[in-house]
């Protein structure tokens, strides 16, 4: 495996937004998508005070980034979590409150690299998806299986794939002749599909498609709903969180908590606003940052990123 191929994304700026809160002594970091660890090297050796916890569902990237964290002993804790289980990991660890959060949403390098693991549509192989292969159903048990009322609202939904009632009725038709195995027929299927128009625009025409089938496998979006949250409560007073996104839907959901974090509770109309109204959160980033032009000329997976970052300013209102 080579290092070159996994180029952490916005990382400088990352690092930056978090700086603030773990330049202190004891301070404690969780990587909540610890993927090959190029995100969670960076931390352990900017800030040599800092105690990192790292989660991955994925057992495959927790023994490679095992691997590249070993030099740093102890500081490094590695957690077969899925990130929505971060207060429980936090309170087995005996940990009550942590200096920053880092999420780095969507698929690791390595999964779309894995060509036995399905992600990508670019190469042929099983159609499996699931993060962690061990538990969970593949993306062709969806395809063979689902209802085609529930695949055109997957489709719909989490690809925001227009195209979703012309796809569905393909692989309703084929599945019958044959189950879905591997993502080549799959990827062929949806561009015979597809009206010429809608082939124009958008980079490959299967990419929505595989977008949602990872998303639906994985529960991807219902986990995020629970982790964000659950993040920004286990952040101390002055602890900053930093969330990397790399679609629409995602960033909605980091940016709406966020939001709701950063407004006051109190009701209309009051000349003063009383301590448990007041905001939990500031905002770090002005809406959602995108990296540089250079940076995706480097690391074209980095072109659709958006980073938002928050602070804790209050404790939760009683």
């Amino acid at each position: 495996m080579s290092e070159s191929r996994h180029v952490p994304v916005m990382l400088q700026r990352c690092l930056d937004l978090l700086a603030p809160a773990l330049e202190r002594p004891g301070s404690v970091v969780v990587d909540c998508t610890l993927g090959l660890g190029g995100h969670s090297e960076a931390l352990l050796t900017r800030f040599p005070e800092t105690r990192l916890v790292a989660l991955d569902r994925d057992k495959e990237a927790l023994r490679l980034s095992g691997e590249r964290l070993a030099p740093f002993g102890d500081r490094a804790t590695l957690v077969h979590a899925v990130y929505d289980e971060l207060p429980a990991v936090l309170e087995r660890l005996g940990i009550a409150r942590v200096q920053g959060v880092l999420f780095d949403l969507g698929v690791s390098s390595m999964q779309l690299d894995e060509a036995g693991r399905g992600f990508a549509y670019a190469q042929d192989a099983p159609l499996d998806m699931r993060m962690d292969q061990t538990t969970g159903i593949s993306a062709a048990e969806v395809l063979n299986t689902y209802p085609a009322g529930d695949l055109v609202r997957v489709l719909f939904q989490y690809g925001e794939e227009k195209q979703a009632k012309r796809i569905v009725s393909a692989i309703v038709r084929e599945r019958e002749k044959e189950p879905f195995t591997n993502s080549a027929r799959l990827v062929e299927l949806i561009r015979d599909a597809l009206p010429q128009a809608a082939k124009r625009t958008g980079g490959n025409p299967a990419k929505r498609t595989f977008q949602a089938l990872r998303i639906e496998v994985n529960g991807e979006l219902a986990v995020l709903e629970r982790a964000i949250p659950a993040a920004v409560k286990a952040l101390a007073v002055g602890g900053r969180i930093a969330v990397l996104s790399y679609h629409s839907l995602e960033d909605r959901l980091v940016k709406q908590v966020f939001a709701a974090g950063a407004a006051t509770t109190a009701p209309p109309g009051l000349p003063v606003v009383p301590e448990q109204y007041q905001p939990r959160l500031k905002l770090l980033t002005r809406g959602a940052e995108l990296p540089t032009e250079e940076e995706v000329a480097e690391n074209r997976r980095a072109a659709p990123a958006r980073l938002r970052g928050a602070q804790r300013i209050r404790e939760e209102a009683e």
